[in-house]
């Protein structure tokens, strides 16, 4: 028999663990993201067979191009099913050494890659290559690559039998100058894949000014505030396997432009695809497309141009993804260490804001960002912010003892509604990493339905970022063949919808810094085991899909859509 003294104690302890479930019945879900991530990320380059390292040709003579590091193309070149790799590669030009050599790597299924460059004829001319854009320019239905870089680009048209063949001069678009990120976009609607292509500054290494203190082991690399910017490049895709520049006509040839991230997004819901791009030092660019051919650049009345003080960032990588659940697509790009990196939030009527503090991101970091990519690695329907860091000047530490040249990632998590928390920390061992990051590309390299990351890093060896437990919750996946759009559905618009919650996104791999990510587009679901489907294709055709069971990797056809 219960003693009467042990009443009210006892009394007290139900309340105390009532009141704990109840907290946690009723505010489970917003206590949740609080708690440990369960997702980690486990390094795995060297153990998959990755031996790529990044030639950047760092020199006594602190050539900018030496900063920009290389970027990393995910391309399915054999449609296989299995997501391949493509490494850019720099040069040393202070001693006018031609590049190491491109290097692609197969997707072997097993965990491993293996590199069958030497068969594949991407090598490259020895240039330094600096962007990776992969697109099926030609609707074969097998990506090609189009590379950037210091002085020329290069277009390798993919032949189906695993070989490439160098087009460049033959398509047009040998460009010139000094290119950064390129993005494959119809913007005409006519079926083919056009190319927008960043550029950065007038650069002449037989006139490198000198940069720093005049004490040894002093001098450092200039900044980009000392040059004049350049035009970027618009090829518009003629059909027949050539490419005419059309960059002026369409008004997307600013010469003020020091492009480093171009994203891709129909930021006011209007069909047509615009672009924006994130300029080092100089306003961005925001060009809204007429839908005849030609773009306004809206930037100022839009508010995307400057930070909250009316200050031209260090724009790097960039993302247009609709980061609040509210179906326009939102803007972020990373930014210089002692900036931030911003959120612009989409308001709507062509008008945004910036959201970075109220997201609950910092509104300074020590850290200095490039590739960017927002996606959802835990699968809770909640689009994520991964960020590579790694400084540009190598003896930063000189002049500031606080800073760093190497330095770790960063993950932020959506907790729903537009808010953020930085779970770098509790996210594995591989988010802990001191290097250089650069160019940056997720994928599903082993088709467990959580998405992968891979980061190039400028002079060393690229991390491979395995995701571990993101696929606890439920997801699916989307692949697109177009037949009356472009073959591989760049611009299509998807719809998911899955426990009351819909999510639309936009079949666009490019962004980030340099890279481009898979062709495939993944949702997570969260508890959701069936969801509906609804595409809408550049050609305008839509279609839809009732209870489409999670965890597949879906072939959406066009030639199953209706007006």
């Amino acid at each position: 028999m219960m003693k009467p003294w042990a009443m009210p104690i006892l009394r007290k302890a139900f309340l105390i663990f009532g009141a704990n479930l109840l907290l946690l019945g009723v505010y489970g879900q917003q206590a949740g993201p609080a708690q440990v991530n369960r997702v980690q990320f486990t390094e795995v380059a060297a153990q998959s067979g990755i031996t790529f390292r990044n030639e950047n040709g760092a020199s006594a003579e602190k050539y900018m191009v030496e900063t920009f590091g290389s970027g990393v193309g995910v391309i399915d070149f054999d449609n296989d099913g299995l997501p391949d790799l493509f490494f850019a590669n720099g040069a040393d030009l202070a001693h006018g050494k031609p590049s190491p050599g491109n290097v692609r790597y197969r997707n072997l299924g097993n965990g491993k890659f293996e590199d069958v460059t030497a068969t594949a004829g991407v090598a490259g001319n020895g240039m330094f290559a600096t962007g990776v854009t992969v697109g099926d320019y030609d609707n074969d239905g097998y990506l090609d690559i189009y590379l950037t870089g210091f002085g020329s680009n290069q277009l390798f048209r993919n032949k189906g039998d695993g070989t490439f063949s160098e087009v460049t001069a033959r398509a047009g678009v040998g460009g010139g100058g000094w290119s950064s990120s390129a993005a494959w976009v119809d913007y005409d609607h006519d079926g083919y894949i056009d190319l927008f292509v960043g550029r950065y500054i007038e650069y002449d290494l037989r006139k490198a000014p000198y940069c720093g203190y005049h004490k040894p082991g002093y001098r450092m690399y200039c900044d980009p505030q000392q040059f004049d910017g350049t035009p970027a490049l618009l090829y518009h895709n003629n059909g027949d396997g050539t490419f005419t520049d059309v960059a002026r006509k369409a008004g997307v040839a600013n010469p003020a432009g020091k492009s480093l991230g171009v994203a891709i997004a129909d930021v006011d819901g209007d069909g047509w695809p615009d672009i924006f791009v994130a300029n080092d030092g100089v306003r961005n660019f925001l060009y809204r497309n007429k839908g005849d051919g030609t773009f306004d650049d809206i930037t100022y009345g839009a508010g995307v141009g400057f930070d909250v003080n009316g200050k031209a960032l260090a724009g790097m990588g960039t993302e247009m993804v609709d980061l609040d659940g509210d179906g326009l697509p939102d803007i972020f790009f990373t930014a210089f260490s002692g900036q931030y990196n911003p959120i612009y939030h989409n308001l709507g009527k062509l008008l945004f804001e910036d959201g970075t503090v109220k997201a609950g991101l910092p509104s300074s970091v020590k850290t200095l960002g490039f590739g960017a990519k927002v996606f959802d690695f835990d699968n809770d329907g909640y689009p994520d912010i991964y960020v590579t860091n790694g400084h540009v000047t190598d003896n930063v530490t000189l002049y500031d003892p606080k800073l760093a040249y190497r330095q770790p990632d960063l993950l932020y998590r959506n907790l729903g509604g537009g808010r953020f928390r930085d779970v770098s920390a509790e996210s594995g061992p591989a988010l802990r990493i001191q290097h250089v990051g650069r160019g940056l590309a997720v994928a599903d390299f082993d088709n467990d339905g959580d998405l992968d990351v891979v980061v190039s890093d400028a002079g060393g060896s690229p991390l491979l970022l395995r995701n571990d437990g993101g696929n606890r919750n439920h997801w699916i996946a989307i692949r697109a063949r177009g037949r009356e759009s472009n073959r591989f559905g760049i611009g299509s618009k998807v719809r998911v919808t899955g426990s009351g919650r819909t999510q639309l996104r936009e079949i666009n791999p490019y962004g980030s810094y340099l890279s481009t990510s898979d062709t495939r587009l993944y949702f997570g679901l969260g508890s959701a085991a069936l969801a509906r489907i609804e595409i809408q294709w550049p050609s305008g055709k839509k279609q839809a899909m009732d209870n489409v069971r999670a965890g597949q990797i879906l072939l959406l056809d066009e030639a199953d859509a209706k007006r």
